[in-house]
């Protein structure tokens, strides 16, 4: 179970991963439609219960890993503040110090 975590956790930290597999996923359900049209799926409460669903998820999948991007430039944000605090207190340090630094 510990190998199927690590194998989740890296493929949600790739962004090209991600993008390729949303990529391949929209590519399959435009595909789709023109299938379920055909084959009468779209009639059939199962298929539709099942799209449903699949709208649910990846709605709620994408609005997370939008989250998971605000937070991680919300911290490069406070990263980038506090070493340009860091550089302005160096450089208003007295010239003893600095010849110290």
């Amino acid at each position: 179970m510990s190998v199927v975590k690590s194998l989740w956790a890296s493929v949600q930290g790739d962004p090209v991963f991600m993008r390729r597999v949303n990529g391949w996923l929209t590519v399959f359900w435009i595909v789709m439609i023109p299938i379920s049209y055909l084959t009468g799926w779209l009639n059939s409460v199962v298929f539709v219960s099942a799209l449903s669903l699949w709208a649910l998820v990846s709605g709620h999948w994408s609005a997370w890993q939008a989250a998971r991007v605000e937070v991680k430039q919300d911290d490069d944000r406070i990263e980038q503040d506090e070493l340009a605090r860091d550089v302005a207190e160096r450089i208003n340090l007295p010239a003893a110090d600095r010849a110290a630094a």
